[in-house]
C-alpha cells in the first residue's frame, strides 16, 4: 500500500476493517503522518465503567501504523514490532469525539520508529504511544 492508496480508501470513506467494530476512521494522512477519529461510547467500556484502554491503543497502533504505510513503496507492507502507550486522561462516553495524529520519526530500509497522540476536540491529551515497526519487503 502507499500513500496514493491510503488517500484513495479515505476518499472512499476510511473506515478499515477494525474500524467497523469500534467505529473509527481514517480521516487524513500525508507523508510521513496518518489520522485517525472516533467517538468513544458504553460499547467500549471496561468493567471499571471507563473506556477500555485498548481502544486509545487501537487509535494510536493504527495511527503509527499508517503513518508508515505513507513513506512504503509498491509491494511494501509493515507490521507493529512494539507499542508503548502511555494514559494520561480516561475517555467516557462523555468525552466526545477524539484524534489520534501520528508520524514517522525515523524510517529505515527495515525499521520505521514513530510516535502518536490522542487528543479530544479540546484538544486535551488523552494519550500518546511510541512505536516501532518491522518494514517488510516483497
Amino acid at each position: 500500500m502507499t500513500l496514493a492508496k491510503i488517500q484513495g480508501l479515505i476518499a472512499q470513506g476510511g473506515r478499515p476493517p477494525i474500524g467497523h467494530t469500534l467505529g473509527f476512521q481514517l480521516v487524513d494522512a500525508g507523508d510521513g503522518w496518518a489520522a485517525f477519529e472516533g467517538v468513544p461510547g458504553p460499547e467500549h467500556y471496561n468493567p471499571a465503567g471507563a473506556v477500555h484502554g485498548g481502544y486509545a491503543a487501537t487509535l494510536l497502533d493504527s495511527a503509527c501504523g499508517i503513518s508508515v504505510v505513507t513513506k512504503l513503496e509498491e509491494g511494501q507492507g509493515m507490521t507493529t514490532l512494539e507499542l508503548k502507550t502511555s494514559y494520561l486522561k480516561a475517555m467516557t462516553d462523555k468525552t466526545g469525539k477524539v484524534r489520534a495524529e501520528g508520524r514517522v520519526i525515523s524510517m529505515g530500509r527495515r525499521v520505521a520508529y514513530t510516535e502518536a497522540k490522542l487528543s479530544d476536540e479540546a484538544g486535551r491529551l488523552l494519550a500518546t504511544a511510541t512505536s516501532t515497526l518491522l518494514v517488510l519487503n516483497p
